[in-house]
């Protein structure tokens, strides 16, 4: 019943547009013959001949075009283009008809002067359909917000005709700081200067400022970025260049600021020497695939065009997160080089030797990168057993999995909480950097084994080496996440401490130091990046609250929208981070990043400890584990 309305809804529309072109067909006649005879008339004798023709050859030339399909609400040019041809067919047979047959009393011009008015009646009837059709369809839709663009170029003025579409902004102007564009118009829509944002804001009430700047660098996006902040409106931004170039740009697209936006820093860009040494034509495998570092480490490694990727989680659904994605990238075939990378996903804990083993024996990767961790702070602190396991033996584990199968490269994924820790999850990511520096200065490692068989020695031909960086924009569980959160469901926004500051890079940035470090290592390194300035995590939530236009309620102040809450530490939380354990840092062929040197015990001292230290993480007793975790992580201090 309901497609059999929707039928006869759109017959009827269609009747009515064909009965409005008959009426507009003879209108263009009757003005033709009016404007040829210098005087008004009413048609007679044979110009009735001439009256009949006009419609009954249009409606099927109309028909023909495909102009009873058309939907006026998103006419264009290229609509407006199958008219003009359609009339321009029409006139055509219209003046062969009265060449031909030269009717008395009807003038030839009138088969050149009709098709003109005609053609002129018909578009201006589509326009104007199309601007009654869409007002009225932007009457119904409430408007979201008043917008500025920042961009009078081709991203800004797409989506300005997205926004048009939709109706759901009122669309105030432009912002652009090219002199030549300034105090004009783009479509009827006004170009400001950046001198005068604030005015405008006030003026015309705008609530939003979206970036139309795809290809701008990231200094100049920093630089506007923070010359919007004080405003009280919300700076969104637009995809990725290709998105836009796709013609994919709807109001949807609008997106809230790049975590490089917040970081307020330019990130560090890679060594593309560096990235592909390694991994271009091998095996890779990488354990924690599918968390937030794995993942973007499994999207780096796909740019290189390894030979084949193995992912290892034990979690199925991050497993087949990561895979389908990849695979996806693959089938587009867009930035990853010929020939295809083979994919194999596979399931296991690298808590599992055997499991971790076999993987190393049957599919034999060439290098090994190691991002299985948990990395929680109070989670660990709460479940010290666990993390031990995961995080030191886990380790000790895959780095023995690799050694006995002869791996070329094995680089862990450690963390600036490694320095002088104050929970476990930092001193146990300190005891698995200390596991690979003693593996690493062992040329023929003994693993003290209970099972028959397992305690021989083994030639060590395998590079150990430990990648440390500070905390990471965006990745599950980390502040930005959470600050979103919070301000969608209006606040407050939490930190811990007024003072805690900490150091911050991007995910792609994590990756691909990892990477780097690891074509850069010679056995034993530990590299640091150097990650600037730290920031204020305070600060970081002033910053998201302005950019969201909003403003920040201060303590005991009735003002402001958005309030930050100070909760106190959490277990084994520190106010500051730091990168390196001593102060002589090693520079590296890379500019940001430094190999530090780093004190550890050698392998016949340490693999006894590790056996009673197994025996305390197995039975979850705290003290053993914490009292192990001071002897011998320097500068531990539990909370």
């Amino acid at each position: 019943m309901r497609s059999q309305v929707l039928s006869w809804s759109r017959v009827t529309k269609w009747l009515l547009v064909m009965l409005l072109d008959v009426a507009m067909a003879l209108t263009a006649m009757w003005m033709a013959f009016s404007l040829r005879l210098d005087t008004l008339h009413w048609p007679s004798g044979m110009q009735w001949v001439a009256y009949a023709l006009a419609p009954v050859l249009a409606v099927p030339v109309f028909i023909k075009f495909g102009l009873y399909r058309a939907i006026f609400r998103y006419t264009g040019l290229a609509t407006l283009v199958a008219t003009a041809q359609a009339v321009a067919v029409y006139g055509v047979l219209l003046f062969a008809l009265l060449l031909w047959q030269q009717w008395p009393g009807i003038p030839r011009t009138i088969g050149v002067l009709q098709p003109v008015i005609f053609l002129v009646l018909v578009g201006t009837s589509r326009a104007l359909a199309r601007f009654w059709l869409s007002d009225s369809g932007r009457m119904a839709r409430q408007v979201e917000g008043r917008l500025l663009i920042y961009g009078a170029g081709n991203a800004g003025v797409q989506t300005a005709t997205a926004i048009g579409i939709t109706g759901q902004y009122k669309l105030v102007g432009f912002i652009d700081d090219d002199a030549s564009k300034m105090r004009r118009s783009i479509n009827g829509v006004p170009v400001f200067g950046l001198i005068d944002v604030p005015a405008v804001v006030a003026r015309h009430q705008v609530t939003d400022i979206l970036l139309a700047l795809p290809r701008a660098s990231r200094e100049r996006r920093n630089s506007i970025i923070e010359s919007l902040r004080g405003l009280p409106v919300h700076i969104r931004t637009l995809p990725a260049w290709a998105d836009l170039a796709s013609g994919r740009v709807t109001v949807r697209d609008f997106r809230e600021l790049d975590v490089e936006d917040l970081l307020g820093r330019t990130p560090i860009p890679p060594d593309g020497r560096l990235l592909a040494r390694d991994i271009t034509g091998k095996v890779v495998l990488v354990t924690g695939a599918g968390g937030s570092i794995g993942s973007e480490l499994c999207r780096q490694i796909l740019l290189q065009g390894p030979r084949q990727l193995l992912l290892v989680d034990h979690s199925e659904y991050g497993l087949y997160a990561i895979h389908q994605e990849l695979q996806a990238i693959c089938a587009t075939g867009a930035s990853v080089p010929e020939p295809r990378v083979e994919l194999v996903p596979l399931l296991g804990s690298v808590v599992s030797y055997d499991r971790m083993s076999a993987l190393c024996q049957l599919y034999q990767p060439a290098i090994v990168y190691h991002a299985a961790a948990y990395k929680h702070v109070p989670m660990v602190e709460g479940n010290a057993g666990e993390g031990i396991a995961n995080n030191v033996f886990g380790t000790l584990n895959m780095a023995r999995a690799a050694l006995e199968n002869s791996v070329d490269r094995f680089v862990l994924i450690s963390t600036d909480k490694a320095v002088r820790p104050t929970n476990v999850m930092g001193a146990s990511k300190r005891m698995a950097e200390l596991v690979l520096q003693a593996l690493a200065d062992e040329r023929t490692p003994v693993f003290i084994d209970s099972r028959p068989g397992f305690g021989n020695a083994h030639a060590n031909k395998t590079c150990f080496t430990m990648v440390r960086f500070g905390n990471v924009l965006g990745s599950s569980g980390s502040v930005v996440p959470l600050f979103r959160r919070q301000l969608n469901d209006g606040g407050p926004l939490t930190v811990t401490h007024a003072e805690v500051t900490r150091y911050f890079m991007t995910i792609p940035e994590a990756a691909q130091l990892v990477l780097q470090a690891g074509a850069m290592a010679v056995g034993g390194d530990v590299f640091v990046l150097d990650m600037g300035e730290p920031v204020k995590i305070i600060d970081l939530a002033r910053r998201m609250v302005e950019l969201s236009g909003l403003t920040v309620r201060e303590e005991g102040a009735d003002t402001g929208d958005i309030e930050i809450k100070v909760t106190g530490l959490r277990p084994g939380e520190k106010l500051f981070e730091e990168l390196l354990i001593g102060d002589n840092p090693e520079c590296t062929a890379h500019p940001r990043i430094m190999k530090a040197h780093e004190p550890f015990l050698s392998w016949s001292e340490l693999a006894p400890e590790l056996q009673a230290f197994r025996i305390a993480a197995q039975v979850n007793d705290v003290e053993a584990i914490k009292a192990m975790l001071k002897r011998h992580v320097q500068g531990y201090q539990p909370s």
